[in-house]
């Protein structure tokens, strides 16, 4: 198969990958060394077909143990080294990059997918062209604990949950805040973002919260879920909840939740004609002044 030319001269094709793993036995997204993490086994994995080093970069570098249905990750490919993707005899009649997907489901250990790929749009970046992250957190009062299907991904909690209370503190969350209380630190990155939903519902014993945001800084989802667990368990008020916007570091009083029930779902992006002015947007970092 001809490779297509670029036309930006760069030498290289952007690839869109869609992801799914189950974060039990990964230290995380990003590559670690001495680790096993997610972008390290798939980007071992395309450098094997591609037989060049590339490197993955994710919409969200989720933690330890968080799973992804929905993660997305771009890749840059030398373009002499794009025909390794491609079979001997092609089928006209199917997508692209279809034989390298069936590849990689070869390749890659049974909690890993890359479950699509294709050519980016100029201008994508998968982390810095986004609009917005999903993420579900799950959890079951059930006595018994977590169903056994649903063990690795749904976390058992022992004690029963007042959701009335909880979905009331949501809603002092939502907007945009300095969420400083919510997030372990990294050095010069910005704790402001807009939490944009944070509901909860109840299915019998399941429990679940969504929860959206242009971007979560380290631990923050977690820890949001953590607080108002505490919340649902009166422990504390719903008032106790919003003072903690009104912290300029990362808060002790409540433990964030634990990574098991913690998936990321979804990631949104703008029009292929906003990629570029959207990555611009996002990689000006937030100035507290921005709150009024």
């Amino acid at each position: 198969m001809n490779v297509p030319a670029i036309d930006d001269g760069s030498g290289h094709v952007r690839l869109r990958l869609d992801i799914a793993y189950d974060g039990t036995d990964f230290a995380g997204w990003a590559v670690q060394a001495g680790q096993r993490t997610v972008a390290g086994v798939v980007g071992e994995a395309l450098s094997t077909v591609f037989r060049t080093p590339v490197r993955l970069h994710g919409a969200g570098r989720t933690d330890t143990g968080v799973h992804a249905t929905g993660q997305v990750a771009h890749v840059d490919v030398p373009v002499d080294a794009l025909s390794h993707a491609y079979p001997r005899s092609p089928r006209r009649s199917e997508p692209e990059f279809l034989p390298l997907v069936r590849r990689l489901g070869r390749f890659l250990p049974s909690d890993v997918r890359v479950r699509d790929i294709g050519r980016a749009p100029k201008g994508f970046d998968a982390r810095f062209s986004a609009l917005r992250r999903h993420y579900r957190y799950r959890l079951s009062t059930a006595p018994y604990g977590a169903e056994p299907q649903q063990a690795r991904y749904v976390m058992a909690w022992p004690r029963e949950l007042d959701i009335d209370a909880m979905a009331a503190a949501s809603r002092e969350l939502v907007g945009l805040h300095d969420f400083a209380a919510f997030c372990r630190q990294r050095a010069g990155a910005t704790t402001i973002r807009d939490l944009q939903r944070l509901d909860w519902s109840r299915d019998g014993h399941l429990i679940t919260a969504d929860v959206t945001a242009d971007a979560f800084c380290w631990s923050m989802v977690r820890s949001l879920v953590g607080a108002l667990l505490a919340v649902g368990e009166h422990r504390r008020s719903t008032a106790w909840c919003r003072d903690l916007l009104t912290s300029t570091r990362r808060a002790s009083d409540f433990t964030a939740a634990p990574a098991r029930g913690l998936t990321l779902v979804g990631v949104d992006y703008p029009p292929d004609d906003e990629l570029e002015a959207r990555m611009l947007v996002t990689r000006d970092l937030r100035d507290p002044d921005e709150l009024g």
